[in-house]
């Protein structure tokens, strides 16, 4: 079979194979049938959903990848505990927007930065600024200036620049 004859069968082949893998854990059954479905879901559900995809994603850098994922998997785990006892202060906690100015601009990159933004306990990826040079951040407990400084150059160094190792 010819490359381009394969690209376009397996126009994800990553995709193509957690489809299978995630139909089979699901179903539980090893038949010939459910292998069959799984395999024509694996096909058939990339080659559809390709036109929803308009930009192709350029992954570099798997282990920076790899450390992103370890790194946000402890975040999520330390603003989890930081949000806990902020809910059981005397002071309520006082929320506040950052703006986040941006330097990464690839689209599947601030589509993993929103992701991992909704993640964090703490934090929400609010508004992209139609240019996509600026980000507005919901922060869970800010208490001044300073403080707020500190986040934007955590989300920036923390999370934009692996990504922008990765995706750019």
């Amino acid at each position: 079979m010819k490359p381009t004859m394969l690209r376009k069968l397996f126009p994800a082949p990553l995709l193509s194979l957690a489809l299978v893998a995630l139909w089979m854990v699901l179903n539980r059954d090893y038949g010939l049938g459910q292998w069959l479905l799984a395999l024509l879901l694996g096909v058939a559900v990339p080659i559809l959903t390709q036109p929803l995809r308009p930009t192709p994603v350029r992954f570099r850098k798997p282990w920076t990848a790899f450390k992103l994922f370890w790194r946000v998997g402890g975040d999520v785990i330390v603003w989890n505990w930081r949000v806990l006892l902020g809910t059981l202060a005397r002071t309520p906690p006082r929320g506040a927007f950052v703006t986040v100015p941006l330097d990464l601009r690839d689209p599947n990159g601030l589509a993993v930065l929103a992701a991992i933004l909704c993640v964090i306990p703490g934090t929400i990826w609010s508004e992209l600024a139609l240019d996509r040079s600026a980000l507005l951040v919901h922060i869970f407990d800010l208490h001044d200036e300073h403080a707020a400084q500190a986040e934007i150059d955590l989300i920036k160094t923390r999370y934009e620049k692996p990504l922008m190792e990765i995706f750019e």
